[in-house]
């Protein structure tokens, strides 16, 4: 079973994204969560490599609460990470994002997202391991 605490300090994550039409794109980089206030902010860096285009950098920075409750940087709630894994669901109009969480490897784990609707349609898989200080 995770706790908020578990999560906190850096970790290497790796993601690919694989779209309906089957282009791949893949992102490396660097996730830190570090405690502000009753949360931990989740901040990640990495390089993202689309088929065809120049490596870019990219960053995101999610919220996460007591609870697990996990939120996009300006407040609005994304959805509740179950402690011990397992699904996850968010309507973001007119998109459906369906989840899930695996800690059976920790202190690696995996999330993996389905989003459909009409703006996307997508599979992305996260893969992050904890950094050895």
């Amino acid at each position: 079973m995770r706790h908020l605490a578990d999560f906190e300090g850096a970790w290497r994550f790796e993601r690919r994204v694989t779209e309906a039409g089957g282009r791949v794109t893949h992102v490396t980089g660097r996730a830190v969560w570090r405690r502000e206030g009753a949360g931990l902010i989740c901040e990640e860096a990495g390089e993202m490599r689309v088929p065809g285009h120049a490596p870019m950098q990219v960053t995101r920075r999610m919220l996460w609460g007591p609870g697990l409750c996990v939120a996009f940087e300006d407040g609005r709630p994304f959805h509740e990470v179950p402690p011990e894994g397992g699904a996850v669901a968010h309507w973001c109009d007119p998109d459906q994002y369906d989840g899930q969480y695996d800690f059976s490897r920790w202190p690696a784990f995996r999330v993996e997202w389905h989003v459909r609707g009409p703006r996307k349609d997508y599979h992305m898989v996260t893969e992050y391991r904890r950094e050895v200080p």
